[in-house]
């Protein structure tokens, strides 16, 4: 969330900055300082009154040694009085925090200089894009058929088992799954990444450090029982590694890469956006997760392109790179770039990877920070999808089916075992 000291430094520009992503925050940071005011106020008066209780105590006792015993009773009767009162003062002061936070996590992270002004995805912009589309002729087949057509994934027997978008993976399209994971997990293991295998469902503290909690509660799967929450994404667990860590500087940066499967609700989706892989509520993903020197964050996440951009390249998928327009981002995100490629049975653009730089906003509520020589400040956290599966897949099946079969493209092979699907 935004930082208390922020918002007093500078609240019209945070407002400013926050229209961008279409939210009218001025009742929020107008609250927000009147309630730090408040809490100021009792914190002054608190102090003051501790310093009299203080004065009063050493009264009392040099009162009973002079034998003054009436004088000492009326004094600590005073005293009695003034602790009550203390808490009456530290009861007003934690209410006004707890306000304060929970009017701060409701207000998203300020958008970065660079994001552009938009309401929806039709104002993201291309900064980037590469690759060459197949020409596949009249009779190409989209990846739901030539999953059928191969035996790959079964999405009615999924059904059965659990329902909608729960696909059953069978033969090569299993294999290529798990292809797929090694592939990415050993690329991002050369590019520096330490591979962590995190769990699959997280507490509430989790899930509100890393800005899922309560902005996009109903999209995840809860296990009412326990409290917990199956993962949306692996950046979760892995994020929340680092809660409450505070960081010596020459630690950083600190990177992690992680595959698991991610849980999502996805309600109120329907439509050809949901036909065969193009959206699930369980699905593959490997996560790539940087915790950044705020000085060098802005690096990272070009670093962090790039290699995203590498996979899509030696996958031999036609790709661009889009800036997401204010409208269009996520409530935690200070800047993002989705990576699309083309899916050429279907004719669309589909979203493989977001890549994100969130600032110091995760950090703040993970009380995540490093050292310095003048005390601590926040890290930043980015992160990044280094790849999510489907799309990958039925990119790969429907780009390079040929009357002969689906071809695999050359760095993936040896991860596969084989070259063709027949």
């Amino acid at each position: 969330m935004l930082t208390l000291a922020a918002i007093k430094e500078n609240p019209e520009d945070i407002i400013r900055r926050l229209a961008k992503k279409h939210f009218d925050a001025k009742e929020a940071i107008e609250k927000v300082l009147e309630l730090d005011k408040t809490r100021r106020a009792s914190q002054a008066e608190l102090d003051s009154r501790l310093s009299e209780l203080k004065n009063l105590s050493a009264q009392v006792g040099q009162l009973m040694k002079g034998g003054k015993k009436e004088d000492a009773e009326a004094v600590k009767s005073k005293v009695a009085e003034l602790k009550e009162y203390n808490k009456t003062l530290e009861a007003n002061m934690k209410n006004a925090e707890a306000e304060i936070t929970e009017i701060l996590l409701s207000v998203p992270n300020i958008p970065c200089d660079m994001v552009p002004e938009g309401k929806t995805a039709e104002d993201n912009v291309v900064v980037r894009e590469g690759g060459h589309v197949p020409d596949l002729g009249e009779n190409a087949l989209p990846h739901w058929e030539l999953a059928k057509k191969y035996d790959l994934i079964d999405f009615e027997l999924g059904v059965k088992i659990t329902g909608a978008g729960f696909p059953v993976y069978k033969g090569k399209g299993a294999r290529l799954q798990r292809a797929l994971i090694s592939f990415f997990l050993d690329n991002a293991r050369e590019a520096g990444y330490l591979e962590i295998q995190p769990p699959y469902v997280v507490n509430a503290a989790s899930g509100y450090g890393t800005g899922q909690l309560p902005d996009k509660e109903g999209q995840m799967y809860h296990c009412n029982e326990d409290d917990l929450y199956l993962i949306p994404t692996a950046e979760v667990p892995v994020t929340n590694l680092y809660r409450d860590v505070i960081f010596n500087e020459e630690d950083l940066p600190v990177k992690n890469t992680a595959y698991s499967a991610c849980f999502r609700r996805e309600a109120g989706s329907y439509g050809k956006d949901v036909r065969g892989l193009n959206r699930l509520h369980q699905f593959d993903k490997v996560e790539i997760v940087q915790i950044q020197h705020p000085d060098h964050s802005y690096e990272a996440l070009d670093e962090m392109i790039t290699h995203v951009q590498s996979l899509v390249e030696k996958l031999e998928l036609p790709w661009h790179i889009l800036r997401l327009c204010g409208g269009d981002m996520s409530f935690t995100s200070a800047i993002t770039y989705d990576f699309e490629v083309f899916s050429a049975a279907q004719k669309r653009w589909l979203e493989v990877s977001s890549v994100s730089n969130f600032e110091s906003y995760q950090a703040n509520r993970l009380k995540c920070r490093f050292r310095t020589e003048k005390g601590t400040r926040l890290v930043h956290t980015l992160n990044g999808s280094a790849l999510a599966l489907p799309r990958i897949v039925a990119a790969l099946l429907e780009n390079n089916q040929t009357p002969e079969g689906i071809r695999i493209p050359k760095a993936l092979v040896p991860y596969t075992g084989f070259d063709i699907i027949d």
